[in-house]
C-alpha cells in the first residue's frame, strides 16, 4: 500500500469502520477450487448465532 494513503486513512473513522467490518467476515470467503486462480469464490452462511449477536449491535447502536 502506498505509504501516503496509509498514512491518510490511519485515523479516518469511516476507513477504520470499513476495515473493522472485513475483517470481522474475513474467515467466511471461501474460493472455489476451480477459480482458486482467480479469486472468485462464495460468502459462506453466517450462523444463526452470527445473525441474531449482528441484529443485537444493530439494535443497540440505535438506541
Amino acid at each position: 500500500m502506498d505509504a501516503a494513503l496509509k498514512a491518510k486513512y490511519a485515523n479516518h473513522p469511516l476507513a477504520q469502520a470499513i476495515l473493522q467490518d472485513a475483517l470481522a467476515i474475513q474467515d467466511r470467503f471461501a474460493a472455489e477450487p476451480v477459480y482458486a486462480k482467480t479469486g472468485k469464490g462464495f460468502l459462506r452462511r453466517a450462523g444463526v448465532e452470527e445473525i441474531k449477536q449482528a441484529k443485537a449491535a444493530e439494535k443497540k447502536s440505535k438506541s
